[in-house]
């Protein structure tokens, strides 16, 4: 029985903390009310001494989170400087960002892979594609690095620079490249509508300007992710292939605020004859297209 019950106290008894064991003091019959006093006066001071060490080590760690919350807000406009050009919608918008999985499906398409046709139209016109320039202040625009020999609106019409934001720019490029495909050229051809308007010879060097304007911007922003493979079953063969993975996790910005900002900002459709103001004295003028 004995064995059995110093079993059980083995198992299951919490045993008194060192220090507390060192805060014990027994007392035989015969001492005296003044011992006791002591010891507790002991004990006393050195639960307090504990109370304060806890007590700093919550202000350091507090401290510390503080601190850690601070630098991390202080660095991230920083980050954002580093591969943005300066742009008033670093002023005007909070950039945020957040996790996305890109769709990367090889067979199964979507809106935006669909055939020519109304449909697939409204869905890369609601990204933004066809924006009209936007109007950016005087002061912003300057301050964003815009030169005095860019083109400005007239003060009777408010002033300020017309300028487009380069990411819906990109999006406009490559909508322009999808209508461009041979099994939808002629279907846009025969609209004659947007850059369809013009002669074939400048539809052309519209195209190879899109074209190569994006392919700056993939190089320029080389995404270093990594595509895995998975395995897969063709129906009509005896053993698995490996196939690229391309629906891959990227950390994205806020596109939705960025096109926003550009909508509300966009100059008239239908701007006076004299909305713009007229180049001045000694602003340099281009002999041909840039």
């Amino acid at each position: 029985m004995q064995s059995s019950l110093r079993s059980f106290k083995a198992i299951f008894s919490i045993p008194l903390p060192r220090e507390s064991r060192s805060l014990y003091v027994p007392l035989n019959a015969g001492d005296s009310s003044e011992s006791f006093d002591q010891a507790s006066e002991k004990q006393r001071r050195q639960s307090w001494t504990t109370a304060q060490k806890l007590l700093w080590a919550g202000v350091t760690l507090s401290t510390i989170a503080v601190l850690t919350a601070v630098i991390a807000l202080t660095i991230q406009p920083s980050c954002i400087s580093q591969v943005a050009q300066p742009s008033p919608l670093l002023h005007d918008l909070e950039i945020t960002y957040h996790n996305q999985l890109y769709n990367g499906s090889f067979l199964k398409e979507n809106v935006y892979r669909g055939s020519a046709g109304p449909k697939t139209d409204a869905a890369w016109e609601a990204l933004g594609v066809n924006y009209r320039a936007a109007v950016v202040p005087e002061a912003q625009a300057e301050a964003a690095g815009m030169s005095r020999d860019k083109v400005r609106i007239s003060p009777e019409f408010g002033g300020g620079y017309p300028a487009n934001v380069e990411g819906l720019h990109h999006l406009h490029c490559l909508n322009l490249l999808r209508q461009s495909l041979y099994y939808n050229f002629e279907h846009y051809q025969a609209l004659g509508k947007g850059a369809f308007m013009n002669p074939p010879h400048i539809v052309q060097k519209h195209v190879t300007h899109c074209l190569d304007i994006v392919r700056q911007q993939l190089m320029c922003t080389v995404d270093v992710g990594l595509l895995g493979q998975v395995w897969y079953q063709p129906p009509d063969k005896q053993y698995p292939e490996a196939f690229v993975d391309f629906n891959t996790k990227h950390t994205c910005r806020n596109f939705d605020e960025v096109r926003e900002w550009a909508r509300v900002r966009q100059v008239p459709e239908e701007p006076p004859r004299d909305y713009l103001a007229p180049p001045e004295e000694g602003q340099r003028i281009w002999n041909e297209i840039p």
